[in-house]
Parts: C-alpha cells; sequence; structure tokens
C-alpha cells in the first residue's frame, strides 16, 4: 500500500527580482498556511527554499484523484499564481511521485513558520 500520493512544484529563484526570498516567506506565513490547512485530501504541504536556487511546494495527498484533482486546478494558472508572481517566472517543474513510507520522529511534526521568519 502507498503512504501517499507527492507533487513537487518547484521554481528556480536564479532571476528572481532582489528580495524574493524575504517576500516568498511572507507569503506563506501571513498567507498561503492558511490556504493549504483546509485542503480536502492534503496530508501535508512543506515549503522549501534554497535562497538563490529555488522555491518549491512539497505537497502529499491521501489519494491519486485528489492529488491529479490539485494538480489540474493549479497547472493552467501555474504561471500566474502567486508564488510565479513574487519570483518573476512559472515554475520550471511540476512532479508526481511516490511517498513509500513516512516516519514521524518524537519531536513531532513542527507546524508554522520556519527558522527565517520571526
Amino acid at each position: 500500500m502507498n503512504a501517499g500520493y507527492g507533487l513537487t512544484v518547484r521554481w528556480s529563484l536564479e532571476d528572481a527580482p532582489r528580495g524574493a526570498a524575504d517576500e516568498l516567506r511572507e507569503y506563506v506565513v501571513g498567507t498561503s498556511i492558511a490556504r493549504f490547512m483546509f485542503l480536502d485530501g492534503l496530508a501535508f504541504k512543506v515549503w522549501r527554499m534554497r535562497e538563490g536556487e529555488w522555491f518549491e511546494g512539497t505537497y502529499v495527498f491521501d489519494s491519486e484523484q485528489e492529488r491529479q484533482h490539485f494538480r489540474e486546478g493549479f497547472e493552467p494558472g501555474a504561471a500566474s499564481s502567486p508564488g510565479s508572481e513574487i519570483i518573476g517566472s512559472a515554475p520550471v517543474l511540476l512532479e508526481d511521485w511516490e511517498v513509500v513510507a513516512i516516519a514521524e520522529g518524537p519531536a513531532g511534526f513542527r507546524r508554522g513558520a520556519g527558522p527565517s521568519v520571526s
């Protein structure tokens, strides 16, 4: 049995405007987290970034159908999504993948902002 159905949406930050990383942090913490907390079928989402290199949303859905439904709704407008607007370009990668297993350690999942946002 599959532990989940993953989707990666990645943008390049190589040509992003100065300050894009800070703006992405503010957008994610101030707006985006709340949007995804109640998305049907979403097990969890992680926003990852290597400043100056890339920014991505990593999603895990409960079913392949829920992942496909989300992707079909997102992909046509990806170039004008809030992330694309901040970065100044469309995603460079949309990739489905399989979650083989998930182990939650003693620290558990922490919700909310990462270490670079106060």
